[in-house]
């Protein structure tokens, strides 16, 4: 690879922010990207703890993370989000979207609370804050939106996260098409089976897992590294073509329709 095909994975100096960025697979993003030498607001709504290993953890590794304490789901979250670009004193070059919650029972448990309030961070949440967004990004960029297997296929007591992330993925193709233009790319990130803590919540998490990794011709589960590349890739230089795309990194296991 040439010096440089390989200048464009560099993030040196970039803005970033990333939602949900202090824990799990948002983690993961935040330091492969700040290792990458982005410049990285890593936002989190209520785990004080986590923020702080991951602060200490930048300051060990020498790298340039800010965390920032917002629910983005607020109009005042929102708000705090676009004055912590603000103060960074440059254009904003990535937004990862990273941020998700939701809740796990059988369609008949169901209720409209439960619906508004899966809808209100996975989708609205997203639409609102690239709204908002999208002015900082002046010199265009990328932002990445990261989904779920659920989009694609039926998984128990998954209905809810799952029908928002479809509509998730659904949003960012539209935003793709109109922003294009602004040259900023919209595409999704759908992981395979990753162990985060939302899948532990899982009902029979353990032996859901093992059938996961039995059905994917790697014969593993997809990593939080597999998933941070990946993210990193979205959001350099050597993604310019990549447009509306919805990435599956999974080990093969949507090709053998296993998901």
């Amino acid at each position: 690879m040439t010096t440089d095909a390989l200048g464009a994975f560099s993030m040196r100096g970039r803005l970033v922010m990333v939602v949900g960025g202090t824990r799990g697979i948002g983690l993961a993003i935040t330091l492969q990207l700040a290792r990458a030498g982005a410049v990285v607001i890593a936002n989190y709504a209520r785990d004080r703890d986590s923020a702080e290993l991951l602060a200490t953890q930048a300051l060990t590794e020498g790298l340039d993370i800010t965390t920032l304490r917002a629910d983005v789901s607020s109009d005042k979250g929102r708000d705090l989000v676009i004055e912590a670009v603000s103060q960074k004193g440059q254009p904003l070059s990535s937004l990862v979207f990273a941020a998700a919650t939701g809740v796990h029972r059988p369609f008949e448990q169901f209720t409209s609370r439960h619906f508004d309030f899966t809808f209100e961070l996975n989708v609205k949440t997203f639409l609102l804050l690239v709204q908002r967004l999208t002015a900082s990004m002046s010199a265009g960029g990328s932002i990445v939106a990261l989904s779920s297997e659920g989009a694609a296929r039926a998984m128990p007591q998954y209905g809810l996260v799952g029908a928002s992330k479809a509509a998730l993925e659904s949003m960012a193709r539209h935003l793709a098409v109109e922003l294009a233009p602004r040259n900023i790319r919209v595409n999704v990130l759908s992981p395979g089976t990753v162990v985060t803590d939302a899948w532990k919540a899982l009902p029979d998490a353990e032996s859901r897992l093992a059938e996961a990794a039995a059905r994917t011709p790697t014969g593993k589960l997809t990593s939080l590294q597999d998933v941070a590349t990946a993210a990193h890739f979205l959001c350099c230089d050597a993604a310019a073509g990549m447009v509306g795309h919805t990435l599956v990194v999974d080990g093969g296991a949507r090709v053998l329709g296993s998901c």
